[in-house]
């Protein structure tokens, strides 16, 4: 077997066995307390489930990270421990990486670039960036994914599974079926840095006209399905510019929202995952945005309930928000279950009412939207729980993701007109032919 696909069957056999019984241990005596009808302690048990998923640092810590900035998917507790987790994992030695990139370019690789750095730039749940430069004297990152992922997303998503059935015992407000089904498409696309370099051109094409906001370009003869080759792009990170003027933070939450907007309603196309490392900012205020493996490409008539749920909540119309969650795929909503729903749809879709400048939350303590989602929870729960639809997995990290941004940078914004200069001339049809055009151009497959 090549490096590539070598199965390091003791390696996952350990994996398996050491995360199946720390989560299996929390669920067994969580369970048995819940039958003995003694008090559970939420905090204890999050901060174990933390430290189980955390231990990881691969494809499953991934997911709890995002699972973290979901709300009503977990309670406070867990939201509090799981959203410190970061993705950090150990870089792979030069050694291994050399064996790495025999098996993708061949015995000949270094050949192939003026310079490769030895030392990982960055390393993450699923793979590590090494700096290089071409012959053109291009600067490049090249995205290296660690040996036997495939495998490590299939065990870890076993065991999601498992996590949210220990979740599921001791509070039936959501039903996760639909966001373990999403979370697992998601994570399995990761995996293709081929499907992923369609990702960054599909961007690029997106957002060629907005000058704020940068894309890599990826180089095709340098890149395999598990090596990705691309322009380096120079920024740093957001939170060095949390304490810069308020103009230049007003100007990075400007171009923050349309990097991810102008996409999602001129393409119905959405980069899922704003974390902290998947952008990058440059001295004016302008934005890099990297790591194209977690995107969402959107149905236009889910595009259509995004606006029509703007609409119902700003005209007080109850007939055209449960139109819009019934387009979304909720289903036997009562009046009651609607209100709650719309009570979390008010607190997002508050910025975009207010024709003023605001903050995005005015309160300042506090993750981003905890305290809505947590209410929101508490009666779900009480009115007999939900199945969200998986497409809300996404379009809510996201929005919660940007949202907690926005926090950070202090950004004072009229978000309203931000948001009506891109939905003021929505059209589905027209989404529908502008979607259709520019996935075909990237090559990237229609919903």
């Amino acid at each position: 077997m090549t490096d590539r696909d070598s199965s390091t069957l003791g390696g996952r056999v350990k994996r398996y066995a050491r995360v199946g019984a720390s989560v299996g241990s929390v669920a067994a005596r969580m369970a048995g307390k819940r039958f003995l009808g003694i008090h559970l302690n939420n905090e204890k048990y999050a901060g174990e489930l933390k430290a189980v998923l955390g231990g990881l640092k691969g494809p499953l810590m991934k997911v709890a990270q995002i699972l973290a900035t979901v709300p009503d998917l977990l309670p406070e507790e867990y939201t509090a421990e799981l959203i410190q987790l970061q993705s950090n994992a150990p870089s792979m030695g030069w050694s291994f990486v050399k064996r790495r990139m025999n098996s993708e370019l061949g015995r000949d690789w270094e050949e192939k670039f003026a310079s490769f750095e030895h030392e990982a730039a960055h390393a993450a749940s699923l793979g590590q960036v090494h700096r290089a430069t071409s012959h053109e004297d291009q600067a490049l990152a090249c995205k290296l994914q660690y040996p036997d992922m495939g495998s490590a997303v299939e065990a870890d998503l076993k065991q999601l599974k498992l996590a949210f059935s220990v979740y599921r015992r001791y509070d039936p407000a959501i039903d996760p079926s639909e966001i373990h089904e999403e979370l697992s498409e998601r994570l399995r696309e990761e995996l293709d840095y081929v499907r992923e370099a369609q990702n960054m051109a599909l961007y690029g094409d997106m957002l060629a006209d907005e000058k704020t906001v940068h894309v890599p370009q990826s180089v095709e003869e340098l890149s395999t399905d598990r090596l990705l080759s691309m322009t380096w792009l120079e920024g740093e990170p957001l939170m060095g510019f949390v304490d810069s003027n308020i103009e230049l933070r007003n100007a990075v939450a400007n171009n923050m929202f349309r990097a991810w907007y102008v996409p999602f309603y001129y393409y119905g196309v959405i980069h899922g995952d704003p974390h902290l490392g998947n952008y990058s900012i440059r001295p004016d205020g302008s934005v890099n945005l990297l790591d194209f493996g977690c995107v969402r490409i959107f149905k236009p008539s889910f595009m259509g309930a995004v606006i029509n749920l703007y609409r119902a909540l700003r005209d007080d119309d109850e007939a055209l928000a449960v139109h819009a969650y019934e387009t979304w795929g909720f289903k036997d909503l009562s009046i009651e279950m609607i209100e709650v729903l719309n009570h979390w749809a008010r607190f997002l879709y508050a910025p975009l009412l207010e024709d003023r400048v605001r903050k995005i939350q005015e309160a300042e303590t506090g993750i981003y939207g905890a305290e809505v989602a947590a209410k929101v929870h508490r009666e779900i729960r009480r009115l007999g729980g939900v199945t969200p639809p998986r497409e809300f997995v996404l379009m809510d990290r996201a929005a919660i993701g940007l949202g907690s941004v926005f926090m950070h940078l202090k950004a004072e914004v009229n978000w309203h007109r931000l948001f009506h200069e891109l939905i003021d001339n929505f059209d589905e049809k027209e989404l529908k032919s502008r979607q259709s055009k520019i996935l075909k151009k990237a090559g990237v497959p229609l919903p």
